[in-house]
């Protein structure tokens, strides 16, 4: 069963010398273009889109595929992926920011910090326009990888880009998916959004409007949580 999530005593302040994006869910809000799509695809072959949507999150397309069609040639996912790719980049209706990332992002300017998504760059590119959002200058996309989350390669290699130790590292992520890719690649990962409390991130909020993001007199990046919502997962 998934871990619950409660109120706890968890830390007031993170402190990292980088942090690590994941951009669906996290920063960007593209859940109605993914549902829209993957229904599609779903009914088109037959499953069931709720249960379909239960895996789609944070994986790039192929992946899921395979995990829905386990028995279908991995040639034939990736073909798909590829038109699976192009609609979404072609549909940003109702592709907006999560609420706080603006002020996150500008607060994160300045300091270390890198995308590591699932979404190809054109894809990532898109929906940060449509959402209004700055483009890290690092970036680490589905062309940048050979395994997609929950594999920790993106992770890694934006750790790598950034030239911090993963054990410094911070990830901010939604899914099932990516919160495992973080820990995976031995960092702390913040939790963000109804998706994350269940799957065991380090701290836990329900957006972005719950936390700050300052540099420390040391030249760490502080994260500081808002005293009315402290919550990590119960373990």
């Amino acid at each position: 069963m998934p871990a619950s999530t409660t109120t706890t005593t968890a830390p007031a302040v993170l402190s990292a010398k980088a942090l690590l994006l994941d951009m669906d869910g996290t920063i960007v809000n593209s859940d109605a273009v993914v549902e829209r799509c993957w229904r599609d695809w779903a009914v088109s072959h037959g499953l069931d889109p709720e249960e379909a949507l239960k895996v789609v999150h944070g994986r790039q397309g192929y992946a899921t595929m395979a995990v829905l069609l386990p028995d279908r040639p991995m040639e034939v996912n990736l073909a798909e992926n590829a038109e699976m790719l192009a609609r979404e980049t072609a549909d940003t209706d109702g592709v907006v920011p999560v609420a706080g990332a603006p002020a996150f992002m500008a607060a994160i300017g300045a300091l270390p910090h890198a995308l590591v998504t699932s979404a190809d760059a054109v894809l990532a590119t898109a929906r940060m326009t449509a959402a209004a959002l700055p483009m890290p200058e690092v970036r680490v996309t589905a062309e940048s990888v050979g395994a997609s989350k929950p594999d920790p390669e993106g992770f890694l290699k934006g750790a790598a880009a950034l030239g911090v130790d993963p054990a410094d590292c911070i990830v901010f992520e939604d899914s099932a998916a990516g919160i495992a890719a973080g820990r995976a690649a031995g960092m702390r990962v913040i939790g963000v959004g109804p998706r994350a409390a269940a799957h065991g991130p380090t701290v836990h909020v329900p957006d972005l409007t719950f936390l700050d993001v300052a540099a420390g007199p040391d030249g760490s990046i502080r994260i500081t949580l808002r005293a009315e919502h402290q919550d990590a997962p119960a373990r």
